[in-house]
């Protein structure tokens, strides 16, 4: 009931009815615990919480047909790379760097115009079956594309913004002719074309249909909570995760976020729910709905997500902002070496 209380708080708000002290939120995420974590804003801070959900391009779509109509002030969404890209459009206004916001998130987590709320790393999966630690030490990314895996890898299509920010970070710290080339030899790896989300890709390892996957960890986690049900459990438990690029940069990291609309009515709000959304309150039950990892120091990651590995060195080095500056070019080249 709670939920649609909120959806038609902000039905009313776009049609027209305006309150006092609210802020309109358009968010690509699905979670319900979202929700949740906005009623607990609005008890703190007597700010009411509207949020319209929908798929990020329809809701970008809405936001930059209405322009300066747009009732919305925060666009909440997965990876940066669609924060990039939105805010190249002119979207974005500066306000996500307040001193809150600085003190809790990492630089390269943040700009100017939007900031990360949670973390999630990008990731390989094996089947210890057939793959032994040993022949996994000092595996990159890069290593994906190793004549060594032909025939043995799985991942998702080139449209996948996930592997689309991936391939940026590759092209920031490599270089757009070294991942094309990289992107060729991964299609030549590929056990199958490539189809399916991440849990598929975790699905066709533990069925022997590959011996490594590329996928998000909070997939396996939610596998792993028996909430896709018994079936995919007992499939996550046969394949275990590997964090590449430790001897290096450190594993591939990319954010959930939000940022301050152009046009928006109510950017104090704005403000505020962003920095809310980085507090240790917040982080504690975003990583234990979500399965994410916090943003923050000082908050653990959910215990299914925990026992993956802790202390696994992240890509600090990488600006999570060039996913969007590169997303054009991953996607070329990966259309190039016929990735499907």
């Amino acid at each position: 009931m709670k939920k649609i209380i909120l959806t038609l708080t902000a039905l009313f708000t776009l049609a027209g009815v305006s309150f006092a002290n609210e802020i309109n939120v358009f968010s690509a995420r699905h979670y319900d615990s979202d929700v949740q974590l906005y009623e607990k804003f609005t008890a703190k801070t007597g700010i009411i919480v509207n949020v319209v959900s929908g798929k990020d391009k329809a809701l970008q779509k809405r936001i930059s047909e209405e322009g300066k109509d747009s009732k919305a002030d925060l666009y909440i969404t997965a990876d940066a790379g669609r924060l990039g890209a939105f805010q190249a459009k002119g979207m974005f206004q500066k306000g996500a760097s307040s001193a809150a916001i600085k003190k809790a998130v990492p630089s390269n987590f943040r700009t100017a115009y939007w900031t990360g709320i949670a973390k999630r790393a990008r990731i390989i999966y094996y089947s210890p079956e057939r793959v032994s630690a040993s022949d996994l030490q000092g595996m990159t990314y890069e290593n994906l594309a190793d004549p060594k895996w032909k025939g043995k890898v799985v991942i998702r299509q080139s449209n996948n913004v996930y592997n689309q920010s991936l391939v940026a970070s590759l092209i920031k710290n490599n270089g757009k002719k070294a991942t094309a080339e990289w992107a060729k030899g991964i299609v030549a790896n590929m056990a199958r074309d490539s189809k399916g989300n991440d849990r598929a890709q975790i699905l066709a390892v533990a069925a022997g249909e590959a011996d490594l996957a590329v996928a998000n960890t909070y997939y396996l986690a939610l596998m792993l909570s028996g909430q896709k049900g018994e079936e995919q459990k007992v499939a996550a438990k046969k394949i275990k995760p590997f964090f590449p690029n430790q001897d290096g940069r450190g594993t591939h990291m990319n954010i959930s976020g939000g940022g301050i609309l152009k046009h928006a009515p109510n950017k104090a709000n704005a403000i505020k729910l962003l920095e809310f959304l980085v507090t240790k309150e917040a982080q504690e039950h975003i990583v234990n709905n979500t399965f994410e990892y916090p943003m923050i120091e000082g908050v653990e990651p959910h215990d299914l997500v925990a026992q993956m590995g802790l202390g696994f060195k992240q890509d600090f080095k990488t600006k999570v902002s060039s996913y969007g500056k590169k997303q054009a070019d991953a996607l070329e080249v990966m259309l190039a070496a016929k990735w499907k």
